[in-house]
């Protein structure tokens, strides 16, 4: 439920109604708006709850949040949500740019791309350090001293840090390395991962799994917020279907659905979405089009040689084509790059 408190309703009138969602068996949430405060009850719904809500001194109108995911939904917050990690800005009039190598090789890899990235208006630095790989034999990442790696980049360009956790376990120490806990594909409905970066607080970027769908997807984003992190944005990174003409396939219509249906920032990995670099390039530009909040792309200066993903990452010369031809995109659909 949604209850609108009137534009004159005082802190104690809010206090009170709070109190009475609580003693209900629901959850308050706050949102002061510009002009009008309004009190989500959150919980399972049943018979007589907006009666029981409706009379409540300061409130001008109680509705239902039809979407069953609640803290996600447009219906419950209109303000889009910004989320904000170091110079890392997501959501807002500018697209941010997201941009490394699939796996963290060596620190002197990670800091001189870093560089390179940074020069040519990256905000956000992209790095493997535990990989999900579909066979156990592929290399699986340096673990901690990956992080370690990532670390020292950080150090040295101010970048922010977005890195994949696999496990509930490994919330804690990632958290002490990383700006931006990333959820991978795989991984977007282990529920106690979703719940133990929920409870970290570090922003979270979650990927969209490769047979999800959209409300699944915004489901997963809830037990985010339902921990009581509001920082969660949401990656579209293709999915499965019976196209066998690149990796996956990205449904781009995603974008200003999720932008209609949710407050979240939405985020574009045209990388995984194709698996080709060379249609990268176009994906990225239709995905600012589309209304994508940031872009999250595979960026190595040796892809031939790459420990993973090669032929999906572009090279740092590709990169710099990319952001300028996304800047004049982003122009002109009134944002900046």
């Amino acid at each position: 439920m949604i209850v609108v408190m009137k534009p004159d309703a005082t802190p104690a009138q809010i206090e009170h109604m709070s109190a009475h969602i609580v003693s209900l068996g629901l959850s308050p949430q706050v949102i002061q708006g510009t002009h009008q405060t309004v009190i989500a009850a959150l919980g399972e719904e049943r018979p007589g709850l907006i009666e029981a809500l409706e009379p409540g001194d300061g409130v001008e109108k109680v509705l239902p949040i039809m979407a069953p995911y609640k803290r996600a939904s447009s219906e419950l917050k209109r303000e889009r949500t910004v989320v904000q990690a170091r110079g890392l800005i997501v959501g807002g009039v500018k697209v941010a740019m997201i941009a490394g190598p699939c796996s963290v090789e060596s620190e002197e890899q990670i800091v001189s791309l870093a560089k390179t990235l940074k020069g040519l208006g990256a905000t956000g630095l992209r790095g493997g350090a535990f990989k999900p790989r579909t066979s156990p034999y592929s290399f699986q990442g340096h673990k901690e001293l990956g992080l370690k790696m990532l670390a020292t980049a950080r150090a040295e360009t101010g970048l922010a840090i977005v890195t994949e956790v696999m496990a509930p376990e490994h919330v804690p120490m990632m958290a002490e390395y990383a700006d931006v806990l990333q959820i991978g594909a795989r991984n977007m409905q282990n529920y106690q991962l979703l719940q133990a970066v929920g409870d970290s607080g570090k922003p979270a970027l979650l990927k969209r799994g490769m047979s999800a769908t959209i409300e699944e997807f915004l489901l997963a984003a809830e037990y985010i917020l339902d921990r009581g992190n509001p920082n969660v944005m949401l990656c579209e990174r293709g999915i499965r279907t019976f196209e066998d003409h690149t990796r996956f396939t990205l449904p781009l219509a995603t974008v200003p659905y999720l932008n209609e249906k949710s407050h979240l920032p939405v985020v574009v990995d045209p990388s995984h979405g194709t698996g080709k670099a060379r249609l990268v390039p176009a994906m990225a530009r239709a995905a600012i089009a589309a209304g994508a909040d940031a872009l999250m792309l595979e960026v190595h200066d040796d892809p031939e040689h790459a420990v993973s993903d090669g032929s999906q990452t572009i090279t740092p010369a590709v990169f710099k084509q990319v952001m300028d031809e996304c800047r004049r995109i982003a122009h002109a659909v009134d944002r900046t790059l």
